[in-house]
């Protein structure tokens, strides 16, 4: 898999990342507060806020620049899924307790709550908001998809 990093060109310094992953048959995808996708290559049912394998970057991997733009409280961070024809929105925030150290996850919370695998927090949805749809297509371990992070 290739990941793929852009600085915009224009005058707001949008940092903008594209992380591939695959789907697996136990994502479920109905955690009310979180949504993360993992390096792993396995996943239990107990991981209900998973929706995505096989990434090949976690919060530990995240380029410094954008680490240092996360970290801080007035970023707006963007994150799009895209699998197939579906297109899904999660719209978060950063904050200076975001460690960003975790080698293998990373989480978006709705809460507050910080730790090493978080990467926004305050976000307006999570795992459970996803289109039923859509998650039918991320059981499917052939499933490709991409998490596009843009920070603003």
């Amino acid at each position: 898999m290739v990941n793929r990093i852009f600085m915009s060109q224009n005058f707001e310094n949008i940092m903008k990342l594209e992380i591939p992953f695959t789907g697996h048959k136990h994502v479920l995808s109905l955690h009310e507060k979180t949504l993360e996708i993992t390096k792993d290559k396995e996943l239990t049912p107990q991981g209900d806020c998973i929706v995505g394998v096989n990434s090949d970057i976690s919060c530990i991997d995240l380029p410094d620049k954008m680490k240092k733009k996360i970290q801080n409280p007035k970023s707006k961070i963007k994150f799009t899924l895209k699998v197939g024809k579906f297109s899904f929105e999660i719209q978060g925030q950063g904050s200076e307790k975001l460690t960003l150290k975790h080698v293998s996850d990373i989480v978006l919370r709705k809460s507050k709550f910080t730790c090493s695998r978080t990467i926004a927090i305050n976000c307006d949805k999570a795992s459970s908001d996803i289109p039923r749809d859509l998650v039918s297509l991320l059981q499917n371990p052939q499933t490709k998809g991409t998490m596009i992070i843009e920070v603003l």
